[in-house]
């Protein structure tokens, strides 16, 4: 290896699984001069493995998507006051959670490293009921922050009227700062902003009748505005509605009774591109499962959508032939939520954004041969 030139060790590092990364960190100062630099680590970002976390409880496991087979529990840095972690959003290899409590971390679980938030300015009105609180964690690429916005809904039945508390966090100020109020009422089948398109999403009804949804809201993590995003033309609005990212696109899930209707919007903001992806019926599943009461798209694999089902099971939809297979998961009970991640060597803190001088200095380290050279006489890298 010590003829190797950098670019060409970091394209291979970049390809391993995070584990092996940070074993060959701990071997000498080298490795670890290189793993560290904001490069490598964005750059093995771009190939990270993708994985999926399950949520039984009070308890996240990490399942790989390859094999989906034996679920590994991992150990949260939150206090458990009660039954139950939520996810409030995964982005970039961290995952953003809370307790019951309303504490709230940012937390690599690849790395082990975590960050607790400051606590919020949540302030309840008196003559308002409290309806319903949404998250959506993301990052915004035009000023390299991560962000989480919180969004507290209120309704005061005596005047049928409803109000939002609007607060963000931003990672570079390491605070929470006010926005206006949402001129909508939330929706909530899922409290998790969807990411698409540099933006969080949810449903929402533009009256005080949250059983008629109509359009789909979306909060601009860049000029941290409300903007509206239309549904498919033919949907016109179900209170059993969700937003989903499915393949990069945003996803829309309708349950029509009957079935579930997906949809993909081809060419985000575009109405005219969405597109009815396919129907899932109980003619799909086996005779005597219980009744298909929700589905949510997980991720698209080689022409198979992975679906959460019922927020108890997991299954592949086949796109071509239409079949559905089910997954089997030892050792979690009956009671899961799953969220995609994928795994990064991102810490739980901004990085240091340094100039090409830091790879340059490491190439002084090695003896440097033309890349062409090397690749001609091919190479093995056995860890």
């Amino acid at each position: 290896m010590a003829t190797l030139p950098v670019e060409v060790i970091t394209e291979i590092l970049s390809r391993l699984p995070v584990k092996s990364v940070l074993r060959l960190r701990t071997t000498c100062k080298w490795w670890r001069s290189l793993i560290d630099t904001t490069h490598f680590i964005l750059f093995h970002l771009c190939k990270s493995h993708t994985t999926l976390i399950l949520r039984h409880r009070s308890h996240l496991y990490t399942l790989d998507l390859q094999s989906l087979e034996k679920p590994l529990e991992i150990t949260h840095p939150l206090m458990c006051y009660s039954n139950s972690i939520k996810v409030l959003g995964s982005c970039n290899g961290l995952l953003c959670i809370s307790n019951i409590a309303d504490d709230i971390a940012l937390w690599n679980p690849n790395l082990r490293k975590h960050r607790i938030l400051p606590a919020d300015r949540f302030h309840r009105p008196d003559s308002s009921l409290f309806a319903a609180r949404v998250h959506g964690f993301g990052h915004d690429a035009a000023s390299n922050d991560y962000k989480l916005v919180s969004i507290t809904y209120f309704v005061d039945l005596h005047n049928r009227t409803f109000d939002s508390q609007v607060q963000l966090y931003t990672l570079k100020s390491d605070a929470w700062k006010n926005l206006p109020s949402m001129p909508y009422a939330l929706c909530c089948a899922r409290t998790m902003g969807v990411m698409v398109g540099g933006a969080l999403h949810w449903i929402v009804t533009r009256k005080l009748e949250p059983d008629q949804p109509d359009l789909i809201v979306a909060f601009d993590l860049t000029r941290e505005i409300f903007r509206e995003v239309e549904l498919p033309v033919t949907v016109k609005g179900n209170f059993d509605m969700e937003v989903a990212l499915l393949g990069g696109c945003l996803c829309l899930v309708e349950n029509r009774g009957s079935g579930f209707d997906i949809w993909v919007m081809r060419v985000y903001r575009s109405t005219d591109s969405w597109e009815k992806l396919f129907t899932l019926t109980q003619d799909h599943l086996q005779i005597g499962l219980p009744k298909l009461k929700s589905v949510r798209p997980l991720l698209l694999d080689r022409g198979r959508v992975l679906l959460e089902q019922n927020r108890s099971k997991l299954c592949w939809y086949n796109l071509r032939n239409g079949d559905v297979s089910f997954v089997k998961i030892p050792g979690i009970g009956n009671s899961i939520e799953g969220t995609v991640c994928v795994e990064s060597l991102l810490p739980p803190t901004l990085l240091n954004v340094r100039d090409e001088s830091e790879m340059q200095g490491l190439g002084h380290l090695k003896n440097r041969k033309k890349r062409d050279d090397f690749l001609s006489k091919g190479f093995k890298l056995t860890l």
